[in-house]
């Protein structure tokens, strides 16, 4: 229906006879020659009504026509190509140097007022999220949600095209599925054929793929849908994408080395550039006593320095009470050449105090380094030794800030973690330009829960541990601080794959009612394998440079879970209730007087 889209006219297109069909965006009416901004998925065009320089035209008519085109409209213009004024040209549009002189116009269907702007905004203006989200089809028409999607559709493209040169078969995997006792919260789907019984929304394909190796299926990747009935964040999301992979007949380094092939080939075909493998490998051990973080994002300083032996002899009571409980003491060394553009002054110390409260620590301590010592007030309770081995232990010039943390070794590092990504925000040091890859490895293989004091799976009750099921052999890609995704080799020996169950508190008969169609499989020569998934969500939206996930994806849920724009969840009708067997009451409908 269109000779061309928005995008394509050029110079070199002068004197064409064109159609063209979008959206209006922007008209404005200069002394009777009216200018219009037509838009669609490929960019924008200059349309021109100018009836003296169309004498072969009814001009009255189609004057008539085009006082239709309210803004956000989609019509029809036919015309001719020609040169824009000079000095009018638009050099940041690469249309900018023509416009279109129209011959003939239709309306195609009229646009209400739109509820939001929709051409590209400056920054501050846009709309709120709950309208973005309301209206998405018209935050959608945006150049910066349409390049969004545009990105991810070729992000995707690429990574197909790798695996299938490397001789992987897509297979679909079922998304109804079985509950079982490990994960996040399960979306239940309840069953009209079979009463009393629910499938449950798949969280993730793991058991599937795993089944896939042992039907031979030895090169698996799915673009797979998933599930998880989780509270809403800036990088998650109820339902959510993933690129989840399986092979058979691998090491660690076999899957390694195929994530980076593939991570490189879409970086090749994203950007036009070599990304450098490699990836660093960080143990996770050191991933938490340097960065406080297993997911570390390394592309700036701040390191954590351990300090517990340093300070283990200083009679400062409340070190001493942490230390004897078995906690730690960690450090933060705020070079003063960090600090160049910004100071960090004692209201700034404050400030940081409270926040490591807000974070669940007890507080921090702080010391700053001048004239060849630490000035603050706790160092009364150092001695010249200790002052000198905390200077030399953390590499301290006279302007750094100390910070200190103490207590329970996970809580304080992790907490140090977030302090250390904190400081690196408010003084500028993370680099909007660049991008590190690494590998998270000698994961190990259970946790316990701080809680509860239970068992838990480090990653997932399928690693293959070691020997002493201890150390598991899993593994994280990260990327800028953010986990991309967890890879493993996975059990493939029904033995052992019971202990891993009963080392989690799981009993037999739970193993049967679970995990029992699973452990049979097992015993069908399941081959050694592994595999990996990487969330495309949280992938696409760190390369692009977004804030969260919900910017990448073309209709997501807000921060509650909902769907502005179809009201989701909503309630449904009684009688499809009944088919499934299911009362629905809210707490405004229930009748106190009938309740015994």
């Amino acid at each position: 229906m269109r000779t061309h889209t928005c995008g394509d006219l050029r110079i070199s297109d002068l004197g064409k006879e064109v159609c063209l069909q979008g959206w209006v965006r922007f008209s404005r009416d200069h002394g009777g020659v009216a200018f219009i901004d037509l838009a669609d998925r490929y960019g924008i065009t200059q349309i021109v009504f100018d009836p003296e320089a169309s004498s072969d035209v009814n001009s009255s008519e189609l004057e008539e026509v085009m006082k239709t085109f309210t803004r956000e409209s989609v019509v029809m213009v036919k015309g001719v190509v020609r040169n824009r004024v000079e000095g009018t040209e638009d050099a940041r549009n690469p249309t900018g140097e023509i416009e279109v002189l129209i011959k003939e116009a239709e309306l195609l269907n009229k646009s209400a007022l739109p509820p939001m702007e929709v051409g590209d905004q400056k920054e501050g203006v846009l709309p709120g999220e709950d309208i973005r989200m309301k209206y998405r089809y018209l935050d959608l028409r945006r150049s910066e949600m349409i390049h969004a999607m545009e990105f991810r559709s070729k992000f995707m493209h690429l990574a197909r095209q790798y695996l299938e040169s490397q001789n992987f078969l897509e297979i679909e995997t079922p998304i109804l599925g079985r509950s079982t006792p490990e994960g996040a919260r399960d979306f239940i789907v309840p069953s009209r054929i079979h009463p009393g019984s629910f499938y449950a929304l798949t969280q993730s394909p793991q058991l599937y793929k795993q089944m896939l190796m042992i039907a031979s299926m030895d090169r698996y990747f799915q673009v797979a849908r998933c599930f998880r009935d989780e509270d809403s964040r800036k990088d998650r999301q109820p339902e959510f994408t993933q690129l989840d992979m399986e092979m058979s007949f691998v090491d660690m380094k076999d899957i390694q080395d195929m994530i980076e092939g593939l991570v490189a080939y879409i970086w090749k075909g994203l950007y036009g550039e070599d990304l450098k493998t490699p990836f660093m490998r960080v143990p996770y051990e050191v991933a938490m006593e340097k960065y406080g973080s297993d997911k570390p994002d390394m592309r700036f300083g701040l390191e954590l320095t351990t300090l517990t032996d340093v300070v283990k002899d200083a009679p400062y009571e409340i070190f001493q009470k942490i230390i004897s409980k078995g906690g730690i003491i960690t450090g933060i060394n705020i070079k003063k050449e960090y600090t160049v553009n910004q100071e960090i002054g004692r209201n700034e110390v404050d400030r940081y105090i409270n926040y490591v409260k807000k974070i669940g620590m007890g507080g921090l301590t702080w010391m700053r380094a001048k004239d060849g010592t630490l000035d603050s007030n706790i160092v009364k309770y150092f001695t010249p030794e200790i002052i000198e081995d905390l200077k030399v232990k953390m590499d301290v010039q006279d302007g750094d800030l100390l910070f200190l943390l103490a207590g329970p070794k996970k809580a304080t590092l992790e907490g140090a973690g977030t302090l250390r990504k904190k400081i690196a925000e408010d003084l500028g040091l993370i680099p909007a330009d660049v991008h590190q890859f690494l590998w998270l490895v000698d994961c190990p293989m259970f946790e316990i829960d701080p809680a509860s004091g239970k068992r838990d799976s480090f990653h997932h009750p399928f690693v293959l541990p070691d020997e002493n099921y201890e150390g598991g052999s899993s593994f994280d890609l990260v990327l800028d601080g953010n986990e991309l995704g967890s890879g493993s080799l996975r059990i493939h020996k029904p033995e052992v794959q019971r202990k891993v169950f009963e080392l989690l508190g799981m009993s037999e008969e739970k193993m049967e009612t679970d995990f029992g169609f699973f452990l049979d499989a097992l015993s069908y020569g399941a081959p050694p394998h592994g595999g990996i998934a990487l969330g495309i969500d949280r992938f696409v939206t760190i390369l692009l440079g977004k804030d969260t996930i919900r910017d990448t994806i073309a209709f997501p849920k807000n921060k509650m879970g909902q769907s502005n724009l179809d009201s989701s969840p909503a309630k449904v009708e009684d009688s499809k209730l009944d088919e499934l067997q299911i009362m629905s009451m809210a707490i405004d409908d229930l009748d106190f007087e009938d309740i015994e």
